[in-house]
């Protein structure tokens, strides 16, 4: 009974109520604004893989934009090379593993060369630099994969949907798919975290050099937890390239790069369901003000950073999270109750 008092808790009540309010969207809205709303969630799964392996692991990286690139590209020469609708969910699974690879061949470099903290963070932002500049250069007619042009600066167009045999995937039936793939990935990544690897990830994040005298090989974990990382950010570009039909190297530029951090540190970078708020708020908030002409969803955001770095250091929708858990389910008390047990057992032995 306790463990299931522990389990009803503001998070996860937030979390069911947030997928039931996306589910039933689509039933009051226009075609534009889901639309909308499906970008938004493309955005999740980028935000989603830095929370794993900064806040879960203790990694920090510019690297995610790289990733989101790399599978957004990938998909589109794949699937405009074959000219076959049919291959899409090939091609969809494809750069989602060619993305996780190539973090995994990055990773298995930096962590079994000693290349840890802020040098990790340094080299994944040239990587993600140097990944744009190469793009915006590939303008020429010689720049092509297979019959795909890269197209410089104006990118690829003209990207396929995803398509389940006839069946392709647009307007609502799209907005259906991603969210379905949202729900299947949050409740995975939260039983990943609670499951033994989970749990060496955070042990790792919190003392790196006792979990090696523990006997744990550290490297190889962080490199399989930096390539979960990659294939996350992949599957994100990817599902952003089948949405807009298009891919430019801003996607991997510095803003590109800097974003998810912002977003995952101001909105609680060891809350999964946090990170995946926060993302969803931000750019709600970004695109409100763009319609009405105003451009300054990045100043307030980097505002609300420095507010929440003096005032909540753990994030604010994580402070919300712990307020609600005080005021709605008295776990504050029963926090107190039971220190207060364990030092009354401890007295008693």
């Amino acid at each position: 009974m306790r463990n299931l008092k522990m389990k009803l808790n503001t998070e996860n009540v937030t979390g069911i109520g947030l997928f039931l309010f996306l589910f039933i969207y689509p039933l009051f809205v226009t075609p534009y604004q889901i639309l909308n709303l499906s970008y938004f969630i493309s955005m999740v799964f980028l935000t989603l893989s830095l929370s794993l392996i900064w806040g879960y692991s203790g990694i920090f990286s510019f690297g995610q934009a790289a990733f989101f690139g790399i599978g957004g590209y990938f998909y589109a020469v794949f699937t405009m090379n074959s000219g076959i609708s049919t291959i899409t969910p090939i091609g969809l699974l494809f750069g989602v593993l060619v993305g996780g690879l190539v973090a995994g061949i990055i990773g298995y470099f930096m962590f079994y060369g000693g290349i840890n903290d802020v040098f990790v963070g340094l080299i994944t932002l040239c990587i993600t630099v140097s990944l744009e500049t190469f793009m915006a250069q590939t303008a020429g007619s010689q720049w092509k994969i297979g019959e795909v042009g890269l197209g410089g600066y104006n990118g690829i167009n003209g990207i396929p949907a995803i398509s389940l045999g006839s069946f392709a995937l647009k307007d609502v039936n799209y907005y259906y798919f991603i969210l379905i793939v949202l729900l299947v990935v949050y409740i995975g990544l939260r039983l990943f975290i609670v499951s033994r690897f989970g749990y060496t990830a955070i042990a790792i994040r919190e003392n790196r050099e006792r979990t090696k005298l523990l006997g744990y090989n550290v490297p190889r974990f962080q490199t399989l937890i930096f390539a979960l990382g990659g294939a996350l950010a992949s599957l994100s570009g990817i599902l952003y390239a089948t949405w807009g039909g298009y891919m430019t190297p801003s996607v991997a530029g510095l803003t590109a790069a800097t974003l998810p951090v912002v977003l995952v540190a101001a909105g609680g970078r060891k809350n999964l369901t946090a990170a995946m708020i926060f993302t969803l708020i931000y750019y709600w908030f970004s695109q409100s003000l763009s319609a009405s002409g105003n451009e300054y969803a990045l100043v307030i955001l980097g505002a609300a950073l420095i507010l929440v770095i003096l005032f909540v250091p753990e994030g604010i929708i994580v402070s919300l999270f712990k307020l609600g858990d005080n005021l709605l389910f008295n776990r504050k008390n029963a926090n107190k109750l039971k220190q207060k047990e364990s030092l009354h057992e401890q007295r008693i032995s």
